[in-house]
């Protein structure tokens, strides 16, 4: 019985876990599977002891695996072995209560609101098709904070202008709906019509929000990527610059302007309050920058 392939099978028909999800569950597997096997070819999941596990953790770190890769393998592998319990495969579990190591906590990149307003409010977006197009993906991503794989999948029937509202689907295929404001709405309204006159040329109809300017097709993910690190490089010197930045820069923007942290959570689509939290480190840091630069006697001055 390949006890890998039911596990995968259960993620992907039961709990409808994205191909993307599933592959890395399943990578993961196989990579600590190939291990023990190069240790132990008698070894089995059902009689699996704690230290082979443990050496795997250390021969990643060794080879210079980052800890949140290794921490995730071990997810991988403690989601396994409570799947294999309750089908009563295996009767202990070796991964339960083993320590992943220890992340360095690392507060999020994200793009000054001055720096956003110079990019939107600025002469370096064309005035065809394309430029029209590469302004509006880079609205959406900071006035909606939704993932590079969520603006990939927007579609016309996602968009409803009336309610001024968008449908993300984001990850497990859990939707969540975002309003936006009237800036956005005209930019919107703006962008559909140039798209609309744009996409006559293909004979196809059009249901993807964003249009590939060379085929009339959905945008790749490489592409959007690109486009991003392409304009947020005109007005930002950091060097991180990413559709994930511009997430961190919605919600960074939104927690400044006085949003609770509940709202933006629900925004964002995260599960968990915690993961929403790393914001309030994030304006916590702009403050203390934005008072040891304003305030007179914020640094200890020696006369």
């Amino acid at each position: 019985m390949n006890w890998i392939k039911d596990f995968i099978d259960y993620l992907q028909f039961e709990r409808n876990y994205s191909r993307k999800t599933t592959e890395e569950y399943q990578a993961d597997l196989e990579a600590f599977k190939r291990f023990y096997e190069a240790i132990d070819k008698d070894l089995t999941w059902a009689e699996m002891p704690a230290d082979i596990i443990r050496q795997w953790v250390v021969e990643m770190m060794d080879n210079g695996n980052a800890a949140t890769s290794v921490r995730r393998r071990l997810s991988s592998l403690r989601s396994f072995y409570k799947f294999l319990l309750r089908r009563k495969l295996v009767t202990r579990d070796p991964v339960h209560n083993m320590p992943g190591p220890k992340v360095e906590k690392k507060l999020p990149a994200y793009v000054r609101e001055t720096e956003m307003d110079r990019l939107f409010d600025g002469d370096f977006f064309g005035e065809d098709y394309q430029g029209c197009r590469d302004r509006m993906i880079l609205l959406t991503f900071y006035s909606t904070g939704i993932r590079l794989s969520e603006l990939v999948g927007l579609a016309d029937k996602d968009v409803d202008l009336d309610q001024m509202q968008l449908k993300v689907t984001g990850k497990r295929n859990k939707q969540r709906i975002i309003p936006y404001g009237d800036e956005f709405g005209d930019s919107l309204r703006q962008y559909l019509a140039e798209r609309d006159a744009f996409a006559q040329q293909f004979a196809t109809g059009v249901t993807n929000l964003f249009l590939d300017e060379r085929n009339g097709q959905q945008m790749s993910p490489v592409r959007v990527r690109n486009i991003v690190k392409k304009y947020l490089s005109l007005v930002t010197t950091q060097q991180r610059n990413s559709p994930h930045v511009l997430r961190h820069t919605f919600a960074t923007a939104m927690l400044n302007h006085k949003a609770d942290l509940q709202s933006v959570k629900e925004l964002l689509g995260h599960e968990s309050l915690s993961t929403t939290e790393i914001y309030t480190h994030t304006t916590f840091e702009q403050l203390k920058e934005m008072y040891n630069q304003a305030h007179p006697r914020a640094k200890n001055k020696r006369r």
